[in-house]
């Protein structure tokens, strides 16, 4: 059996485990919804939130690296792609949580409307049918954005027509901007609406950020490994991989960037209808973790990714990669959870078990899709520059 070969099984096996793994997970989820449906609800829309970055994010390096050009694309590009195809199966997880609207968000809820000016106020927008109609229509935009940047892609593989570079990067530019739009009004919908009463214009930023960083730092941890086999450890340098953690590196500093100006912006206002939201976080086992933030999510990989040994090796970078991806799952629970439990987090099991339910079926489909094209796109035009960059 030949190295690649020994790659495709591998890939296989993964897709296996990693769906078992899944299914096995969403049965407990399904069992803990009949005792415990609130809570139920309210870890899978935590998990969903965190393993849609996956795709989306992807989806974004992908069209910066169609917009930008240069080599530190090339081996992380059909990851990004394969993640970006797995939107429809998103679209079908986001169901549970629009079966449960009312236990999720006090604007789905007509006696606490009733009984809440502001929320009565903001009724023409957060309701229902409306919230359910701007859904479809994030996911539709998204699905069409992704498919025809691969449908593209996949014909410049097979023809290696050197106009559909251009399309791609033309393309890409308003990708990004309806990308930034609709993320940002996705995060007010699905995240900070709710909290019906808070509000923040820097909020939609940060979740655009998180989830570059964590499709980032995904695609770092899998390259690291197909480096180690053809056909990409024929190709792949160091100086790639430095490239990649210096892009890294750039937006965990700009996560730092937006965490901290949020914060600051809030606090100094001092406004009624803002500082609640950090109250409940600066409280606590919330303001412990908030601390494990500030440490692990910029401190400590800011430091490590000013090293160029770090980032100029493979399975040092794929470790900083894999605890950035952690520490993100830990963000995003900080950012979404407190709207729920503001005197603490009273950990449940689903808290654990509905991201490995949610993680191990988008896997398995992003492992299937993995294996369906080539891991290198070998017509790109900008292919050549891997064999002029030396180490």
């Amino acid at each position: 059996m030949t190295t690649s070969d020994q790659l495709a099984a591998e890939l296989a096996r993964c897709q296996r485990v990693t769906l078992i793994v899944g299914v096995a997970a969403l049965v407990i989820c399904v069992i803990g919804a009949i005792f415990a449906p609130t809570q139920f609800f309210r870890s899978y829309l935590f998990a969903y939130i965190f393993w849609i970055g996956f795709p989306l994010g992807g989806m974004a390096i992908v069209m910066l690296h169609h917009l930008t050009g240069g080599q530190w694309g090339l081996p992380i590009r059909r990851t990004l792609e394969a993640a970006s195809r797995t939107l429809p199966l998103m679209a079908a997880l986001f169901i549970p949580i629009l079966l449960g609207l009312p236990r999720l968000y006090r604007w789905a809820q007509p006696a606490a409307v009733a009984a809440d000016p502001i929320l009565k106020y903001k009724h023409p927008y957060l309701n229902d049918w409306f919230f359910i109609a701007r859904t479809i229509v994030y996911f539709a935009v998204w699905i069409l954005w992704a498919y025809l940047l691969n449908r593209w892609s996949a014909r410049q593989d097979d023809t290696g027509d050197p106009r559909i570079a251009n399309r791609l990067e033309s393309f890409s530019g308003p990708g990004l901007v309806i990308y930034g739009l609709t993320i940002t009004f996705a995060s007010i919908d699905w995240a900070m609406s709710i909290d019906g009463k808070w509000y923040s214009t820097i909020y939609g930023l940060l979740f655009i950020v998180v989830q570059i960083l964590v499709a980032l730092a995904f695609a770092i941890c899998v390259a690291g490994r197909l480096a180690q086999s053809e056909p990409l450890s024929s190709y792949v340098n160091p100086q790639q991989f430095q490239d990649l953690g210096n892009l890294l590196l750039t937006f965990v500093m700009l996560w730092a960037y937006l965490a901290f100006s949020e914060f600051l912006i809030i606090w100094s206002g001092n406004l009624k209808e803002e500082i609640p939201w950090f109250e409940s976080r600066a409280r606590g086992v919330w303001a412990a973790l908030a601390v494990f933030l500030i440490v692990f999510h910029f401190f400590v990989p800011f430091l490590l990714l000013l090293s160029r040994n770090v980032k100029r090796r493979m399975k040092m970078l794929a470790a900083v990669s894999a605890g950035l991806l952690f520490v993100s799952l830990v963000d995003v629970y900080w950012l979404v959870v407190p709207a729920f439990e503001q005197s603490g987090p009273r950990l449940h099991v689903l808290d654990f078990i509905a991201p490995i339910g949610i993680g191990g079926i988008w896997l398995a489909a992003f492992f299937r899709e993995l294996r369906t094209r080539a891991l290198l796109p070998l017509h790109d035009p900008g292919f050549a520059e891997v064999f002029a960059h030396g180490d």
